[in-house]
């Protein structure tokens, strides 16, 4: 039991952790919310592929902002109902607020909402910006700080987190590797794109995780009277309203002004909507049968379901005074994926056909954008890091993926941290590098997508390294946490053991601390939700797990002989009836071929469809066929036992095993290369997900099978 001593110094250490030593604190705060809503119709609207012009208002359009200060630091944030602001437009905004407030320019951090229904205030694919919107643009954003700033007042911040699962989901799916198509440049690169997962005899599976967290920063008045609420969520947008429309972002910020303000008050309540990271979000899940989903829900519906959740939060949200400030920012110049000789000529040859017109389709479009980077060949780019209190922001100005958010949310030095998209710039999507094998319309080169194939991570290692300086402390190192069953799969001394709960590749961790890492092949996705029975992780944490596709992991186990035992989850992506071979989940060979010693687990298609097949040698006639078969997207447990000259192949812990056959144990020396995800000849790789794959240098006994791998294990 704690003593009244020990409690008085944790929370007075508690107090100097939110209040730096020295550092006398009056945190004060003002918001203001200013109408951009174009008054010259029509505009020019991005967002699309082609130009398009809008002359009707579903929704007015809004630069929301707040102001900060702690008596020594000020800084800005502004959330703008638009679909992206170019860095040098943002630049020049900077320096106008800067004029006219106390702002320094590095000290302002500006995001778009990415509502597709705005005037367009940079050029984008088929889209030119607008001349006459973006100069008015720039005044009303500037006007909104200047508001803000003069609203300042003493205030108290906090911060609420909400699990809006229901409103998010995967866009991007990873097509079969027999249904690949061709990008705009006439080659057949697209193994994964937008919306693909609409028809599941395309698709093997999502090509990354899903964000669900609704991320907000409270701020009151000291007297509890709200003064702004910013909230982050990873959905890229709506859409659905007919003409200009602030989307979602702009209804879920009225929705909260209408819960939460007051009219008496001095300076009105403002709620802003940033934008999560959402490059590969959108609202529908493809997982589910349209029956699942049900109607669509209507636009309203949907902001108003959102704002339910938030407000829900926001009342157990606890708010503290005397927050100190902290932002640095970090200028960067990035390449791009400039077109090569043969792809140059190809444009130069369309864009001098169309002359001084627009694009009037994709080719067009695309063959614009590569003369274009080559002109450019790079572009500076601005992230930010903010602390606000024990509160961190991070900012990109790109179309972020998911999984980047996440990557920087699990390692910031604060767990209470939202990122930010589209801030300082509108620079395109950024993949993280093994997206860029998968294809799709997110990797073409364009302005919307043309930043270099490392853009991603180098963006990441700078935020981090800005968040530990602001936050004063370094980064956290994510592991995946022990359930009970990982504890047992441990206490029993496996040789090697890959969860493959990794953020990015291309090492594979061993986690059963004999340092045996194996490595990840090109051709795959990380982090998605891996099984979430069987007690793998901690409840309350998402178990994660590898996506394969054509790429296979790869180790070296030197000293395996004739005795031991290799186990994992798999979840199949393929339609089991597909090809011959579904999938192969174990192989032990020589790369690139196959030998009379090798021996094999996979999945078998035609007549064996679905059933588990162990095949020695390279034919696959003489192979033993399991009796279940395994229904596609579904999580089972495998486990192969060699004993000798005796093989066994148990599923979902069960000591009656599936398959049990004789084969030779003659293993030539030096056969020590285990592949996972594929055969050694890379036949019919595996096409889905796998997780917590595990070796041992022993013949695990039926028992021993069932108390590590059945559903009633320990």
């Amino acid at each position: 039991m704690r003593t009244t001593i020990q409690v008085v110094v944790i929370a007075v250490c508690a107090a100097f952790a939110f209040v730096p030593v020295g550092r006398a604190a009056e945190f004060r705060a003002g918001a203001a919310i200013v109408d951009v809503t174009p008054i010259r119709m029509p505009v020019l609207v991005n967002g699309g592929m082609l130009s398009r012009t809008l002359s009707e208002v579903a929704s007015r359009l809004s630069a929301r902002a707040i102001v900060l200060d702690d008596g020594s630091t000020r800084l800005g944030l502004v959330v703008v109902d638009s679909c992206m602001i170019p860095r040098p437009l943002l630049d020049d905004i900077k320096q106008l607020a800067s004029q006219r407030t106390g702002l320094k320019p590095n000290r302002i951090l500006i995001s778009a909402t990415h509502t597709h229904s705005a005037p367009a205030s940079m050029g984008c694919l088929g889209t030119n910006a607008d001349p006459t919107y973006t100069p008015y643009l720039r005044e009303k954003i500037a006007e909104a700080l200047a508001t803000a700033e003069a609203n300042l007042e003493p205030a108290r911040v906090g911060w609420g987190v909400a699990d809006a699962a229901k409103y998010t989901a995967l866009r991007r799916w990873i097509r079969r590797p027999d249904r690949i198509v061709a990008d705009p440049f006439g080659n057949e690169t697209v193994r994964a794109n937008m919306h693909a997962g609409s028809n599941w005899d395309l698709v093997t599976g999502e090509s990354g995780p899903a964000d669900p967290q609704l991320s907000m920063m409270s701020i009151q008045s000291r007297d509890g009277r709200p003064i702004a609420l910013l909230a982050n969520f990873s959905m890229h947008y709506f859409s659905g309203e007919k003409g200009l429309s602030a989307d979602y972002f702009g209804l879920f910020c009225r929705n909260m002004q209408q819960q939460l303000g007051d009219k008496n008050a001095k300076a009105p309540f403002v709620a802003l909507m940033s934008h999560g990271c959402s490059g590969d979000i959108w609202r529908r899940d493809y997982k589910l049968t349209a029956e699942q989903r049900g109607a669509d829900p209507k636009i309203a519906d949907y902001a108003a379901g959102l704002a339910g959740i938030a407000a829900g939060v926001y009342g157990k949200i606890e708010h503290r005074p005397n927050a100190t400030l902290e932002m640095a920012e970090r200028r960067m110049t990035l390449k791009y994926r400039v077109p090569n000789k043969q792809r140059l000529e190809w444009a130069q040859r369309i864009v001098e056909e169309m002359g001084e017109r627009e694009p009037r389709n994709q080719t067009e479009v695309y063959a614009r954008e590569q003369i274009i980077l080559h002109e450019r060949q790079s572009t500076e780019i601005v992230v930010q890091a903010i602390r606000i209190g024990d509160i961190c922001i991070a900012t990109t100005p790109c179309e972020t993926y998911a999984l980047t958010g996440i990557k920087l949310k699990l390692q910031s030095p604060r767990k209470k941290t939202m990122v930010i998209e589209l801030a300082n710039g509108g620079d395109g999507y950024i993949p993280p590098p093994e997206q860029h094998l998968l294809g799709g319309y997110n990797t073409w080169s364009a302005r919307s997508a043309g930043l270099e194939v490392a853009a991603e991570p180098k963006i990441v290692a700078a935020l981090l390294s800005l968040l530990e300086q602001v936050a004063g402390s370094p980064r956290r190192n994510f592991r995946q946490g022990q359930g009970t069953t990982t504890k047992a799969i441990l206490a029993a001394k496996p040789i090697a053991f890959w969860r493959l709960d990794e953020l990015n590749g291309p090492l594979a961790r061993d986690s059963s601390g004999n340092d045996r890492h194996a490595q990840y092949e090109p051709g795959g996705a990380f982090f998605l939700a891996g099984p979430q029975q069987g007690r793998v992780a901690p409840a309350g944490e998402v178990n994660r797990a590898a996506h394969f596709a054509g790429g296979r992991l790869r180790a070296e186990l030197s000293g395996l002989k004739d005795q031991y035992t290799v186990a994992a989850w798999i979840w199949n992506g393929m339609p089991t009836d597909a090809r011959e071979n579904t999938g192969w989940i174990f192989s032990r060979g020589r790369d690139y071929g196959l030998t009379q010693h090798g021996e094999h687990l996979g999945l078998g298609g035609g007549q064996r469809a679905g059933k588990l097949v162990f095949q020695r040698g390279g034919s696959t006639k003489l192979a033993a066929v399991g009796k279940t078969a395994i229904d596609r997207w579904t999580w089972r447990h495998v486990a192969m036992v060699r004993g000798g000259n005796r093989v066994r192949v148990h599923l979902d812990g069960n000591p009656q095993p599936e398959i049990e056959t004789e084969s030779s144990a003659d293993f030539p020396a030096g056969f020590s290369s285990l592949f996972v995800g594929g055969r050694s000849d890379r036949d019919s790789s595996w096409e889905g997900r796998l997780d917590e794959v595990v070796v041992f240098g022993r013949a695990l006994s039926p028992d021993e099978v069932a108390e590590l791998f059945g559903q009633k294990n320990p």
